[in-house]
């Protein structure tokens, strides 16, 4: 089923998680224990699979010299969502990056995932973090997201990059993300939304956040969206504060702003920085579908057990 189809048939918040693929050479099965977890505990209509760029690093060679080598840490990205699709029957929606494939590369994973039955995309733009493979040269690749969501949307009405006569269109739901404290390289969050609402033109379905921990940002970011004439639904995403390191990765790599009622007591009771995380998200969790969220969208990543301790207080409420 399509992601926003799910929304259009719940009667009550839909409950939703992202993951990320192991590492090279890592096995799958740390994977299928997290998830074996959360199907337990909550069958989720769908599950989120992240994917990542190619990375470029220098290596030396025996013999003394350098070799420039290029090589995802990540990969596994399709065939994790085979799995979880067949192993679980819940549908997975794998992130599709411009960031580091050509759109050859891009159409052949939309083929790929069309025959296995995977019909739900998140088109994102990937963040390049000084390493990532740029193959944006000559028009080779999709420069922003809106450009994949075009180039998918064009899929779904039968029109491949090759002119191919007859050709089967696909059947894709198109998510983006949105962000309601904006998007770092946004000079302003109106702006932000304007540009969110030129992919929601182009084709996508439904809106995911990026993860915040001030619910008030959310709310406000919702209102300007429909006054901007986005109507899709918009998802709320959270991640759950778990280490005391949490108050400085989190801002550096996802450019977010934590409230200053959970920074001063994390710092003051390091120790119980997991524990204080859950309890947050806890109150986020309930005040977000008191206010008619669609559902949350947890970025569980490794360890999903903060989350699941966070919806079994939740469905205790």
């Amino acid at each position: 089923m399509k992601v926003i189809e799910h929304y259009e048939k719940a009667t009550e918040p839909l409950i939703s998680f992202e993951i990320i693929p192991p590492k090279r050479g890592g096995s799958v099965q740390t994977i299928f224990e997290s998830l074996d977890k959360v199907v337990d505990k909550v069958k989720p209509p769908f599950i989120d699979v992240t994917y990542h760029a190619a990375e470029a690093y220098v290596e030396e060679q025996a013999d003394g010299t350098l070799k420039r080598m290029v090589r995802r840490k990540r990969p596994g990205t399709i065939g994790l969502c085979a799995a979880i699709l067949h192993r679980y029957g819940i549908d997975p929606v794998p992130h599709l990056i411009c960031e580091g494939f050509t759109r050859e590369e891009s159409e052949d994973a939309l083929i790929e995932l069309n025959y296995l039955g995977i019909h739900n995309i998140l088109a994102i733009r990937g963040d390049n973090n000084g390493s990532q493979v740029s193959l944006n040269l000559n028009g080779t690749a999709n420069k922003y997201a809106i450009d994949l969501v075009k180039q998918i949307r064009q899929m779904n009405e039968g029109d491949y990059i090759e002119d191919i006569v007859n050709a089967e269109p696909t059947n894709f739901c198109v998510g983006v993300a949105g962000y309601p404290e904006k998007h770092f390289e946004a000079p302003n969050l109106d702006w932000d939304i304007k540009r969110l609402k030129d992919k929601v033109d182009a084709g996508a379905d439904y809106v995911v956040t990026q993860m915040f921990f001030d619910n008030s940002a959310y709310f406000s970011f919702v209102e300007k969206c429909r006054e901007n004439g986005i109507d899709v639904p918009i998802v709320p995403g959270l991640k759950i504060l778990t280490t005391n390191n949490h108050l400085k990765s989190l801002p550096k790599y996802f450019h977010l702003n934590i409230p200053d009622v959970l920074t001063a007591e994390v710092d003051a009771n390091p120790e119980r920085a997991k524990e204080i995380g859950i309890e947050w998200a806890q109150k986020q969790t309930l005040e977000l579908m008191e206010a008619g969220a669609p559902g949350i969208h947890y970025y569980i990543m490794g360890d999903p057990q903060p989350a699941l301790d966070v919806i079994d207080f939740v469905q205790k409420k």
